[in-house]
């Protein structure tokens, strides 16, 4: 169900939001998964998550549980190497325009398969499925301004983030975004996953 008022909270209230939740993981402090009914009752009545996220579909970075958040918080799209396609780009404006979300949030992973992926098409000349080459066509210009010479460690950290603002200025250079974002009810993030850590790294803009 589309959302006509404003969100109750702004982009400022909802990144400070996810900060804690995942300050809450990290500490082992989460206060969910729980089931409470009286909340299940209330979201058939529509849903006003205050964050949408673009994350990967990874099965080690679930958003819920990383930002601790609870049903109806967080509207949530996965794909492999969280790249942007037309189908994203529609989820997206959806969570903008019926939905009103604050906050939007790109969020990569350290460790990410679709980026190594990505990495060894561009500097090995390895070959993929036909499908895989389709998403990795969407990671491979983002490491325009890398340097191949670094350790591969180095280079996959380096990689994973620069995908990551591969997608941001894609969003933010789209029409619908530039029409979006003029807006100063709603921030748009970047963010890195950290495995080992479980901690969120969010990227200064």
């Amino acid at each position: 169900m589309a959302s006509e008022q404003p969100h109750p909270w702004t982009a400022e209230q909802a990144l400070a939001r996810l900060k804690e939740g995942n300050a809450r993981f990290v500490g082992g402090e989460a206060h969910f998964p729980r089931v409470q009914k009286e909340v299940l009752a209330d979201l058939t009545q529509g849903q006003q998550p205050y964050a949408t996220i673009l994350g990967c579909s990874d099965s080690r970075v679930p958003p819920e549980l990383v930002f601790d958040a609870g049903f109806g918080e967080l509207f949530i799209i996965r794909v492999a190497g969280n790249v942007l396609g037309p189908t994203i780009a529609g989820t997206l404006q959806y969570a903008g325009t019926h939905l009103h979300t604050p906050l939007f949030v790109v969020m990569g992973h350290e460790g990410c398969g679709a980026v190594k992926a990505a990495l060894a098409s561009k500097y090995q000349g390895v070959e993929h499925r036909s499908r895989i080459e389709t998403l990795l066509e969407n990671i491979v210009p983002a490491f325009d301004e890398l340097d191949p010479a670094l350790p591969p460690d180095q280079l996959l950290h380096a990689a994973v983030e620069a995908n990551v603002r591969w997608t941001l200025r894609a969003l933010r250079e789209s029409p619908e975004g530039r029409i979006a974002l003029a807006r100063d009810d709603l921030r748009l993030v970047g963010a890195v996953y950290e495995l080992e850590s479980g901690r969120v790294r969010f990227l200064e803009d």
